[in-house]
Parts: C-alpha cells; structure tokens; sequence
C-alpha cells in the first residue's frame, strides 16, 4: 500500500456546514505509512504544518446547503460540489489523488469525474484529526460559528426529512391511537376484575349497575354494603336506581369482607376511575391533532378511524400513496389473504367498516358505500397530505355526496333490478309415484304351477335307444362299398 501511494500528491475533501473544502497533505503519503495519524493533529501547530487549505467553496444560504447535503446522503454528487472539484482539481495536469470520508461520494466522484479517490480506515482517521483541528485550519471561521451553523443545518435536514412542520408531526397520532387502543384493552380488564372481586361481598350490585365506571364509583362510594345507610348515592345514580340498590343491600346474599379487603377494592376501583379520565383527555387530544394535520379525512371517516388507517399505513404520506382499493381493506389482510388462498370471495372492507355512513348503511349496499367511501378518503388523504386545508371543506362536500349516493342506494333497494331474467334449469319430467300392492308379497299357487305344456310333453318323451350293429351286417355294408 505505501509504495501504491509514493509520488502522488494527496488532497483531502472535507465537508463542513459552511461550505467545501479542499486541503493538501504536506507530508504526501505519510498519511498512510504510519499507524498513528493522530500525532499529525495534536495541536494546531502540527495540523497546520501536515495540511494546507487549497481550495474552499462557500455555500451562499442555507437552501444550497439543505440541498448539498440532501444530495450526499443519497450518495449523490451535488452540482456545486462537481463544478467546485472540476475547477480546483480537474483543469490540473498534476495526477492527484482524493481522501474522502464516504464511500458512496468517493464511488460517485470516480463515475462522473474520473478522479482516484479512495475511502477507507485510514481515510476515516484522517478526517476525524481535521475535524479537530478545523477551527485552525479554516481561515475566517470560528469554532463558535461552525457550531451555529451544524445547529441550523441540522435542524433544517430533520424538517427536509419530515416534509412537515412542527405542527403536522403525524408520529403524535400513531403513538395516541396505539395508546388509546391499550388504554381500552386494560380498562375492560380492571373493570371485569373490580366486578369479579367485589360480587362476592355485592353480587346483585351488577344486574343493576351495568356501565362500568358507574359501577367503579358505586363501589368506592359504598366500600361495605352494611355502611350504605350512610352513604348518599344521589350524586352518583338516580332516586330510582339508588332506591334498588339499598334494598339489594339489606338482602343480599354476599360474604363478608374485612377492612382490608375494603381499601383494596376501593383503590382499584379509583384506579378504573383515574384511567377513564385519562382515557377522555386522551381521546380529545387526538381529535384535536386529527383535526390539525387531517381535517379532510376526519370529517369523512371520524378522528378515531382516520387515525387507526394512518397508524396502519404508517404515516399519512404512506397513506396518500396507497390506492383506494388498498385504502378500502386496509385491515382486513388476514382476510384478504385467506379469501385468495381459499379462492373465496374478498373482503369488500376493513377499518372503514367502522366509519358512520358505512355502518348506517343497509347490509345490501354496504359494499358499495365503502367503495365509493375509499374512493373519496383517498383523495381526501391526498389532499391533506399536499396541501392545505385547516377547515377541512374539501371532506365536507365529499361527505354529502357519500350521503346522497347512500340515500340513492337505498331508494334502489326495493326496486327489482332491469336485468335480463336468470336462465331456469332444466328439470325432468316427474313419474307417477308407483301404489303399493299387497297382493305381490305372497306368491299363490297359479304363479307356482305355470309352466308350458310343451316343455312337459318334451320332457315326458325317452330318449331313443342306440341298436347295436352285428358283424354280419358291417361285413356286407363294406363289400358294398368296395363294389
């Protein structure tokens, strides 16, 4: 390796947030002789002796920047960066090689411009000494403003990257609605178990008290049944309901409960309690960022459901490019793929099923309306995704027209179809059901002795007898025939 690069002057290309630039090695390929390159740049006395700045290129704002490094992240070679290179590096005769940093802008040097740059181990060490010392070596820029600048840039790549602003993060929704569905999931879980533990003490308390959070107040308003006396549940249920559950009290037939037992119960049903509130607020939280970053789709389908069909694609960008028949079964692909393996039929809809103009609609158009209702949520998605709309009217007027053409479906329903009748099939001709006949079971005597009467003569005649032939007479049939 170190006799590869004996003769060859050495630049290094540096890619900083204030612009390009281009130093040459002093000590030409000690670079790449020694082990430790680290000693050319402990101080800045060493680094200004081992490399001198040849060439720089400023960006002029920070839109050329943002679209620099965009490009370089690709792996791509950006049009400032080449003609910067084509003037410095090119137009010289002198043959020349490059360390660079990354192994894709090397590639991408080597394919447009011809240049032998090189990305290796010993190339990464060398840029991590400049980078040390590149306050030193960059005449005109401080440390301070460097800093600034990577600040600035990085912040404007992260925003490149999103294509959205601090406002339309859709993360905020995904993280919400899988939050919300887990919130849900515990909730029933909490409740069903409040009811299990306290029906041995309370049993009739669940016949008459059927919402569980409801159910979670009675029991940390009453704790012991034998305490309701002085307990008032106006607050909490009506005169009516209240009246039943006091005279459930005095005859139920629950076990007894200790003090202990008591505080348990009534702090896990303040826990159901707390969980709901948090629930609430959750739920307008979500509405409220549904409304913010997707209005149009909102308005079509609900915030709840619209947020589900983001967090399944993934982002709303992810959404706008999905077509709307993916938009229509999106959810439903255990179904889809069991449907086409079993060569059934396909599902007609996923999460829009759970939308109010489909679920409203009769079982026979329900197919249709989600049809019609994905066509719209996708240019809806569309539009929320590329444009901007904070009052969401764009999904209002596509709402109406889902509802006309619901009203138009369902107007069509008892209408008979104006379609040719269905060819009947071919149906043979019924035979006459056969009587039973008692007569046949037994055979009589008739059937018995019919028999031809020809047949018995023949039967009747002997066989004829065979005579024997004498000697006599075979000697006088053969001089007979000898004659």
């Amino acid at each position: 390796i170190n006799a590869e690069y004996m003769g060859i002057i050495m630049l290094i290309l540096f890619e900083t947030p204030a612009g390009f630039a281009l130093f040459k090695c002093l000590k030409g390929s000690d670079f790449l002789e020694i082990d430790d390159v680290s000693k050319y740049f402990n101080s800045p006395e060493a680094a200004a002796k081992a490399l001198k700045l040849e060439a720089f290129y400023r960006f002029n704002d920070s839109t050329v920047a943002l679209k620099a490094v965009a490009k370089l992240l690709k792996g791509k070679l950006p049009k400032c960066l080449k003609s910067f290179l084509e003037t410095n590096v090119v137009s010289r005769e002198v043959q020349e090689r490059i360390i660079c940093g990354e192994k894709k802008l090397a590639s991408a040097i080597n394919e447009e411009l011809g240049l032998d740059c090189i990305s290796d181990e010993r190339s990464i060490e060398v840029m991590r000494g400049v980078r040390m010392q590149l306050g030193n070596l960059l005449k005109g820029i401080s440390e301070a403003d460097l800093k600034a600048m990577s600040l600035g840039l990085a912040h404007s790549l992260s925003r490149y990257r999103l294509k959205f602003s601090a406002e339309k993060v859709d993360v905020m929704i995904i993280q919400a609605i899988s939050l919300l569905d887990d919130l849900d999931k515990e909730l029933n879980n909490y409740a069903m178990r409040l009811k299990e533990w306290f029906s041995w003490h309370f049993p009739e308390l669940i016949d008459i008290v059927s919402d569980y959070l409801l159910y979670a107040k009675v029991v940390h308003a009453i704790g012991m049944k034998t305490k309701i006396k002085d307990i008032k549940l106006e607050d909490l249920v009506p005169e009516e309901i209240e009246k039943e559950i006091r005279e459930a009290a005095e005859m139920s037939m629950g076990t007894e409960i200790s003090e202990d037992d008591e505080e348990h119960i009534k702090e896990l049903a303040a826990q159901v309690m707390e969980m709901y509130e948090y629930r609430e607020s959750l739920a307008t939280y979500l509405k409220a960022r549904m409304l913010a970053i997707a209005p149009n789709l909102s308005n079509m389908v609900g915030e709840i459901v619209g947020a589900r069909l983001i967090a399944k694609a993934g982002s709303l960008i992810n959404l706008a490019k999905l077509p709307s028949s993916t938009v229509q079964i999106l959810g439903a692909e255990k179904a889809l793929f069991k449907a086409m393996r079993t060569k059934h039929n396909t599902p007609k809809y996923g999460l829009i099923y759970h939308a109010s103009l489909v679920g409203a609609a009769p079982v026979s158009v329900k197919g249709k309306v989600s049809r019609s209702l994905a066509a719209k949520c996708a240019l809806c998605i569309r539009y929320d995704a590329m444009g901007e709309s904070p009052d969401g009217a764009f999904g209002v007027a596509n709402k109406a027209y889902i509802e006309a053409k619901i009203k138009q479906l369902e107007s069509a329903v008892g209408k008979a179809p104006a379609v040719a009748k269905p060819v009947q099939k071919y149906k043979p001709p019924t035979q006459p059901k056969k009587e039973y006949n008692p007569a046949a079971d037994f055979p009589t005597l008739a059937a018995k002795k019919r028999v031809q009467p020809e047949a018995k003569v023949e039967a009747a005649k002997p066989a004829p007898k065979v005579v024997p032939k004498t000697k006599k007479k075979v000697e006088e049939q053969i001089t007979n025939q000898t004659n």
